[in-house]
């Protein structure tokens, strides 16, 4: 693929990532819930000499604060998303942890501090590098709008178990 054409996908990527990030926050806002998002490139590791960056999106919004959503850009039609415990991400800054699908560690790597992130479905596996100090500085703000230990007096219950049961 001509480099030209690669930037031109990147840039319909990145106008797709800005879209998806005003729509959540436009959400979150409606809905009175504080959001934190942060655009960032991770690379696909193909293999260890070779590796394809991929726009994504860090998303966390105190309406789900167990959470944090990272929304990937493949050059599919559709992106690819994934959620899990923002607990694992905070963990996995400063240590291996994960088991199953989602693991995540910290590296270096030609003197840049990255976080990996091995994830894996049934549709195939990724190994994902991100920078490390923009992960980091990300984490720390959903940590300032819903600190670890007070996730739970974030959700309201009451209307959680109404959605998940009905109004039986």
């Amino acid at each position: 693929m001509a480099a030209a054409d690669r930037n031109e996908r990147h840039d319909d990527y990145t106008a797709d990532l800005r879209a998806e990030q005003a729509a959540h926050a436009e959400r979150a806002e409606l809905d009175g819930h504080a959001c934190v998002q942060q655009e960032l490139t991770v690379h696909l590791v193909l293999s260890p000499e070779r590796s394809l960056p991929v726009p994504a999106l860090l998303a966390y919004c105190s309406e789900d604060p167990y959470a944090v959503h990272v929304t990937f850009h493949l050059g599919q039609d559709s992106p690819v998303a994934w959620v899990f415990a923002r607990e694992l991400l905070v963990e996995g800054v400063f240590r291996a942890c994960g088991t199953g699908d989602v693991r995540i560690w910290p590296t270096r790597a030609d003197g840049r501090s990255l976080i990996c992130m091995a994830l894996s479905s049934p549709a195939g596996e990724a190994l994902l590098e991100a920078p490390a100090s923009t992960v980091a500085t990300w984490l720390e703000q959903t940590l300032r709008v819903v600190p670890t230990g007070t996730e739970s007096a974030a959700m309201d219950l009451d209307t959680e178990l109404e959605a998940l049961l009905g109004s039986a």
